[in-house]
């Protein structure tokens, strides 16, 4: 894991079962670093996605059903269920939506969609420098086959309680490479240790449609994301 960014918009408080989102201060996105690589064709990185990725997603722009009432929010679409709160994360510096946040049976899901090349992936790679990362903070990481593949059980060191005390958060990290893209998911909560809570979870993450767009974009580049239409602020 990077560091850890603070985020200061202001609340749109809104539940995702009726189309809207909500961009509220949160902390610890995660990133992928760029890098400077304009081809990364050259690189010997295959993709890593489960089999059936095309019908059962996570879903390219040209493979999701057009008529289903997806949120839009740029880089990705959401499709809306009962139960489902969606909030925006902002960067401080910037103002850029840097990624999703998903609360859903009892569970955060952490989304980020990032260009890729056509026909190479960058799950191998991002997860070794997430284990790299989470090592150097003191954390511990296991590697395992999971629905989507290889992903990655870590016990990732946190400052929890009003008093400063030191524990740990559990967290699966999961991604999918897809046509010209990579979709990264960071699960926390319930669904990183309850099979029940992990598998809806894990089925809302299938859910997600990822519109790269045609614009040339350098690999590692996460493809940016904007408020949905309908967000409206709050008083």
């Amino acid at each position: 894991m990077s560091k850890k960014k603070k985020d200061t918009a202001a609340e749109v408080q809104a539940d995702a079962t009726d189309e809207s989102a909500a961009v509220s201060p949160t902390t610890g996105v995660t990133d992928v670093v760029a890098t400077d690589v304009e081809d990364a064709d050259v690189l010997d990185i295959s993709k890593s996605a489960p089999d059936d990725r095309a019908t059962e997603g996570p879903f390219d722009e040209s493979e999701a059903n057009p008529v289903r009432p997806y949120i839009d929010l740029g880089g990705v679409k959401i499709l809306p269920r009962e139960g489902l709160n969606l909030r925006l994360e902002v960067e401080e510096s910037t103002k850029r939506i840097v990624a999703v946040g998903l609360d859903y049976a009892g569970s955060t899901l952490q989304i980020q969609p990032f260009a890729a090349p056509r026909s190479t992936g960058l799950w191998h790679e991002t997860r070794e420098q997430i284990q790299e990362q989470i090592a150097r903070q003191g954390g511990t990481v296991t590697e395992r086959d999971g629905v989507f593949g290889p992903e990655l059980l870590a016990e990732v060191p946190v400052v929890s309680g009003s008093d400063g005390s030191a524990g740990t958060r559990v967290a699966r990290f999961v991604g999918v490479d897809g046509p010209r893209w990579f979709l990264r998911g960071v699960i926390a909560g319930e669904a990183a240790t309850n099979d029940e809570a992990a598998a809806q979870v894990e089925d809302l993450f299938r859910s997600v449609v990822v519109v790269r767009g045609s614009a040339p974009m350098p690999p590692r580049d996460l493809i940016p994301l904007v408020m949905p239409p309908t967000a409206a602020p709050t008083d």
